[in-house]
This record gives structure tokens, C-alpha cells and sequence, in this order.
């Protein structure tokens, strides 16, 4: 016996949500991830780590929250805790690999073409392991072709989004590129749903499916909370919200000078035609 899905149990609420969130957690990663490519060793690790927990908790909360209006009928749903948080790992992790090359190796050819099929490989994981948490009294069947869609769906629109990041362009460039992953994520995660077949192991008499929101929603305060961290540092540098090259010596493009160059005494300077001077320590024309 088949069940009858159905992924929109409170209309467009949850999609249109969830969509906010995957663009949400995508802008924050890919501002972090803009910021890394501007600053030297040492700092790079922790704005690529920022940005791919960033990135992985956005994803993770996008799905669940779509999760919250899918339901099956004739049966009720709950979910195994360690898969669910396990796929919240993968995303993270998974993400972070892509980035971490990206940042590294710069968003240019092989370095993009593989950072980006493992981030979208993570999410596309994320989302399968996510629904081999859900328990109902069923199997969960998939269509291969649909499934191989949504993977490929998500390793395009990571791949464009982590190519837009290392553009090191301005805020706007950055919220574009965070939309077109949010619509990538939420596309993923609809294209995977669509191939979804459950079949039932009870009768007719089956108890009646309820939503899952009940169950979802206080999973989702820790997720919240750190995405609502990441904004707070995010916004408080202003290098992340420009995209530009800042003053110190750490944040300068190579070739980029941090500071105009003050010349030390006894050092000339540059000359004009039919003029000749020397910089004598601090004293200036006038008092010579």
C-alpha cells in the first residue's frame, strides 16, 4: 500500500521559510568566505570554519523546516535524533571540505570545479541521510533518475555560488549569489521529495498522519541561534559587508600597499624636473 505525501500541508509557508533560511545561512558563508580570501594564514581557517557552519546550519534548518509541512496520510511521523543530527554534521563538514579548498586554492578551475561537487555533494547528503532519519511505518522508495537530478541541481548551484564568493565583489554580488544557492538548496530538496514513494506496511486501518512542526520546531533554537551569532559578527565587520581590501597589512591584496610609504631620514625623495631635495628627519622647509 502506498501512502499519500503530501509536502505542502501548510501551503507556502514552510517552502517560502525554508527558502529564507537556505538564503540566510548561504549569505553568511559566502560574506565569511569572501573575507578569508582577503586575509593572510592566519586568520583564513577561522572565517572558513565561521562560514561553513554557517552554510551547513543553514541547509540543515532549510530542510527541516520544509519537513515540517510534509506529511503522509495515513501514518504519523518521528524521527531517529542521531541520524537527524548526524546529517546536520555531514553538512558541515561536507561544506567545509569545499570551502576550505576554494579559499585556499582560489575559485578558479580545478579547485572550484572540485570544491564545489563536494559542497553539493554535502548537501545533497545532508538531505538523504535526513530522510533515513524519519520513522513511519514504512519504507521510504526513491526514483533514481529524480534523485540523480537533485544532485546534480545541487552540485551546479554550490558550484556557481562558491564562484560568485571569490569574486570579492561588492554586498549586492553577494546576496545574488546567496539567493541563487537558497533557490538551489530549496530546488534540491523539493526534486528529491518528488521522488519519494512510501509504501506502507499497515492496512486500511492505519492511524491518520499528523504534521511533524510539533516535533521539528525546538530542534531548530540551536541552529537559529548560531545563525544569528554568525549575522552578529558578520555585520560588525565592515571588510565582510564592503568586499573590499582593507587598510591593515594583513587584510591587502598582494601588490596593494597597506599604508602610503613614509620615507626614513636621509632617504630622498622623488624628484620633479629642475628640483632636488633630501628629507632631513622631521624638520620641513620651512624651519630649514
Amino acid at each position: 500500500m502506498h501512502g499519500t505525501v503530501d509536502g505542502f500541508s501548510y501551503g507556502l509557508v514552510t517552502p517560502l521559510v525554508a527558502y529564507f533560511m537556505a538564503c540566510l545561512g548561504g549569505a553568511l558563508g559566502l560574506r565569511c568566505t569572501t573575507r578569508a580570501i582577503l586575509v593572510t594564514q592566519s586568520w583564513r581557517p577561522g572565517w572558513l570554519v565561521l562560514g561553513s557552519a554557517a552554510i551547513g546550519s543553514g541547509i540543515w534548518t532549510m530542510h527541516f523546516v520544509a519537513m515540517m509541512g510534509f506529511t503522509v496520510k495515513e501514518a504519523p511521523i518521528n524521527y531517529d535524533m542521531r541520524l537527524t543530527f548526524a546529517s546536520l554534521g555531514v553538512a558541515v563538514l561536507m561544506v567545509g571540505i569545499g570551502i576550505f579548498i576554494v579559499g585556499y586554492r582560489g575559485a578558479s578551475g580545478t579547485a572550484l570545479f572540485t570544491g564545489g561537487t563536494i559542497t553539493g555533494l554535502g548537501i545533497a547528503s545532508m538531505h538523504y541521510l535526513g530522510m533515513a532519519g524519519m520513522r513511519l511505518n514504512g519504507n521510504l522508495e526513491y526514483d533514481t533518475f529524480t534523485v540523480s537530478v537533485s544532485v546534480v541541481i545541487a552540485v551546479v548551484a554550490a558550484t556557481a555560488a562558491l564562484w560568485a564568493a571569490g569574486q570579492v565583489r561588492g554586498f549586492m554580488w553577494s546576496v545574488g549569489a546567496s539567493l541563487v544557492m537558497g533557490l538551489a538548496v530549496s530546488g534540491m530538496h523539493y526534486t528529491g521529495m518528488a521522488a519519494l514513494r512510501v509504501h506502507l506496511h499497515g492496512g486500511p486501518g492505519s492511524p491518520e498522519g499528523t504534521s511533524s512542526a510539533g516535533l521539528l520546531a525546538p530542534l531548530m533554537i540551536g541552529p537559529l541561534a548560531f545563525l544569528l551569532l554568525a549575522g552578529v559578527v558578520v555585520l560588525l565587520d565592515p571588510l565582510v559587508v564592503m568586499g573590499k581590501p582593507g587598510r591593515g597589512p594583513a587584510d591587502n591584496k598582494p601588490g596593494i600597499p597597506a599604508h602610503p610609504a613614509v620615507p626614513r631620514p636621509g632617504r630622498r625623495l622623488p624628484q620633479s624636473p629642475g628640483r632636488s631635495h633630501e628629507y632631513r628627519g622631521s624638520r620641513t622647509p620651512q624651519n630649514r
